[in-house]
């Protein structure tokens, strides 16, 4: 109509049509160090990138996150600066954007349902997360609400993604939260096993501190299971309900002959005494690290990389990654493998171990190989690695790194009642509660080795389903949406909810 003021619907053809690139250090300078490869935007770089986004009535993108981020809504408030607002529309679902934008597959969720990249590169949504996310560290932003205490104690097993979304849920309905860690530090894989290099310990430090805001208290040194059970948490220590999230950090090999040599060790083992206990700055720190010169790490996901990567940096004269099918099948993110190709990491595709082979002393000297070819598509939907007879080959290696996949953590399975799955993960039905009534379970421990933003995902849900449990009133979800029988009801509050409202009566 004549006089309408109402901005146009964007299409491909007004928007910027590269995605706009991030910082990023100097491959050859960044080798030799452990700081944060990718720097991330700028103002202006944040500014031009989310003009990229054409405000899809469809949101797709959100529909590709795992819990459900409101996309396009904290994109249009960085389009309009404001910042602030961009913060508190991705916190409304997500606790932790600083490390979700540096570390979640963007490229297989949120960008990969991304309209605009239809036709040209999608919409940088991880990137424009990360920036809004450091810059809320850097401004001292958090978002606390009032909470009403409930009463109710709620003890949470394990402190990665999974258990601090289920841990800040339930804070933030009224419940008194201890989270229990096994190490020294909370944080779970991200502390552990996700380098400096790609998510910097200040980060999940800062992340962390706005959960304690929330009040919730962080009990480390705790191995659930040796110390205490999850049963006397229930029976005897006055825990309410109970989330275990303890992740799947038990490392796989591959049975071949020379596993038990001097030199080889999984990448869980390296990246753990490199990250958290700063083996790499030994002897500054006593935590011993006996780096190989000529490392070989088997496997191509984002562990592999990592592994690859630190042992560049903690001094290696040459790295090689061996993995089964070709780089097209990699499991890693393209980021992560373009940057260790970058950093000169040397890689054999199409290539499996078959033998571990000893110098004699019991240590290992270099691994047997046998040439692949791919086949036809196994169970995964891959085509399926198919050795080649006679093409056998050696590589030397005094350090052989395992990245070929993680099992349950086993110890809550050895020390409760808990059903576990043919595969030794927690048995839970779909709202995530497990055959101890009153016992919840989510992330790696009960899907298998999952992204960061997933095993939230799971926390999320399993915290819903604990407020069900103990009568909470869940504010994310409206109860009036629900049919309910006549009568039910008192003051438009389901007489099932044990939450309360206090109330000053005069003397």
């Amino acid at each position: 109509m004549p006089g309408d003021a109402r901005p146009k619907k964007k299409t491909i053809r007004m928007i910027p049509q590269a995605r706009t690139p991030a910082h990023e250090q100097d491959p050859a300078e960044r080798a030799c160090n452990f700081d944060e490869v990718n720097l991330g935007y700028l103002i202006e770089d944040a500014q031009l990138e989310a003009e990229r986004c054409l405000m899809c009535p469809e949101q797709p993108c959100v529909a590709g996150c795992p819990v459900g981020i409101a996309i396009p809504d904290f994109i249009q408030r960085i389009t309009a600066r404001d910042y602030r607002g961009a913060y508190d529309v991705i916190t409304a679902t997500n606790l932790l954007p600083a490390v979700c934008g540096r570390v979640c597959p963007q490229e297989s969720q949120c960008e990969g349902s991304c309209t605009v990249g239809d036709t040209l590169e999608p919409v940088a949504i991880g990137r424009l997360e990360r920036w809004v996310g450091d810059m809320a560290i850097r401004e001292r932003w958090s978002n606390v609400p009032y909470i009403q205490p409930s009463g109710f104690k709620v003890g949470i097993v394990g402190s990665g993604p999974a258990g601090m979304a289920c841990a800040a849920d339930m804070a933030k309905a009224g419940c008194e939260v201890t989270v229990f860690e096994a190490f020294h530090e909370p944080g779970g894989v991200l502390k552990y096993g996700i380098p400096d290099f790609r998510l910097p310990n200040k980060v999940v430090d800062a992340e962390i501190a706005k959960l304690e805001a929330l009040g919730i208290r962080f009990e480390c040194n705790t191995l659930v299971g040796r110390l205490f059970t999850v049963e006397q948490m229930v029976e005897e220590m006055g825990f309410h309900a109970v989330f275990v999230g303890t992740g799947a950090g038990y490392p796989s090999f591959m049975g071949i002959p020379g596993e038990s040599l001097n030199g080889v060790l999984s990448a869980n083992e390296l990246l753990t005494r490199c990250n958290l206990m700063h083996a790499r700055e030994f002897p500054d720190y006593d935590t011993p690290l006996q780096p190989g010169r000529r490392v070989v790490v088997i496997g191509a996901g984002n562990t592999a990389m990592d592994a690859l990567r630190v042992s560049r940096r903690v001094g290696a004269e040459s790295v090689r990654c061996l993995y089964r099918r070709s780089r097209a099948e990699a499991p890693a993110r393209a980021e992560e493998l373009h940057h260790a190709e970058e950093e000169g990491i040397e890689f054999h595709w199409l290539a499996s171990p078959v033998e571990l082979l000893d110098d004699g002393k019991r240590n290992v000297r270099a691994v047997r190989c046998i040439r692949m070819t791919l086949g036809e598509p196994d169970a995964s939907g891959r085509r399926r690695p198919v050795p080649e007879a006679g093409s056998e080959f050696e590589i030397e290696a005094d350090m052989v790194v395992y990245a070929i996949g993680t099992n349950a953590n086993p110890i809550i399975g050895q020390t409760s009642k808990l059903q576990l799955d043919q595969r030794g993960y927690i048995a839970t039905d779909a709202s995530l509660a497990t055959s101890i009534p009153g016992v919840f379970a989510g992330g790696d421990i009960v899907t298998g080795a999952a992204t960061v933003i997933e095993a939230m995902g799971a926390g999320r849900r399993a915290a819903r389903a604990m407020k069900a449990f103990l009568g909470l009133r869940d504010t994310d979800h409206l109860y009036c949406d629900a049919a309910v029988e006549p009568g039910s009801r008192m003051f438009g509050i389901d007489r099932a909810e044990r939450g309360f409202a206090r109330i000053r009566v005069p003397r």
